[in-house]
Order: C-alpha cells, then sequence, then structure tokens
C-alpha cells in the first residue's frame, strides 16, 4: 500500500510504501530538498503555488516555516520558530472558532477554512487554511495557507 506524502519545506508530494526511512525508526525525509520529515496524507491534495506552508508541535508552536511563508507574512523564519501559530499570525478564523486547537486535539483534518491573517508588522491578508494533524507519536500539525485573492 502506498502512502501519499508533502514536505512542509517544498510542497512536494511523494509517494512511499513505508512511513519510516530504511530500517531505522526514522520518519522520511524529502528527496526533493533534503527537510527532515514529512507530512503524511490520507488523501491526495494539491497545494497552491503560492501556498505558505508552517509545520508546528503538538503545542502549535512553529518549528519550520516552508515555501512561501515569508512571502505571505513578511516575518523571517527566525521571528516565528518556536512561537505559538495563532499568536505569531494572528488567526482569525470566520467560522470555525479554533480549528488549530482541534486538529491537534483531535488529530483531524480542517480543510478550506476561510482565516484573516494580522503578520506582526503587516496588513491583514485573507486566505484559505489547510490543516493537517501530524500521523507520528509526536503529534503536531502542518498549517497550508493560500491568500486569498
Amino acid at each position: 500500500m502506498a502512502h501519499l506524502f508533502i514536505c512542509p519545506n517544498c510542497g512536494r508530494r511523494s509517494t512511499a510504501t513505508d512511513r519510516i526511512q530504511g530500517f531505522r525508526n526514522v520518519p522520511k525525509g524529502c528527496s526533493n530538498c533534503g527537510f527532515g520529515f514529512l507530512f503524511e496524507l490520507l488523501d491526495d491534495y494539491y497545494p497552491a503555488p503560492n501556498a505558505a506552508f508552517f509545520a508546528c508541535d503538538q503545542e502549535g508552536r512553529i518549528i519550520a516555516c516552508g515555501r512561501g511563508a515569508r512571502e505571505l507574512t513578511g516575518l523571517s523564519d527566525e521571528k516565528v520558530i518556536g512561537r505559538p501559530v495563532r499568536e505569531v499570525l494572528g488567526l482569525e478564523f470566520e467560522a470555525d472558532p479554533d480549528p488549530v486547537g482541534t486538529t491537534l486535539e483531535w488529530g483531524v483534518r480542517q480543510l478550506a477554512k476561510p482565516v484573516l491573517i494580522h503578520a506582526e508588522g503587516d496588513l491583514p491578508a485573507k486566505a484559505v487554511a489547510d490543516l493537517f494533524p501530524a500521523y507520528d507519536d509526536d503529534g503536531g500539525m502542518l498549517l497550508v495557507l493560500t491568500p486569498s485573492k
């Protein structure tokens, strides 16, 4: 059975028959950019070319910024790594009060959630959020933000 993966750094999708690298219990890394871990997708998912990627730990703190993050927020990796994603991006979801919390607590995907982003020192921007839980023992999530026109 093939598993679908996406890299939070470069956004490349890949498939593999195993969730770990070789015979060790080490998560799969990206063969395209060399990033250290991939997120598994339950269904095929195609991010928009201008989507921004943020990988978060089980507490919702940003642990990695991927493709498009700086372009969307204007913030460097150094300014966001280790900080809560809700705080640093100023996420305001329209319909659902807390998709981030739901994804982290229940381990469920949240797709096509309209959101307003208030990144520090930047003008508010409308986007659509897709949130994916990490299917490993560490927990966490992948947040993909696609700017709206």
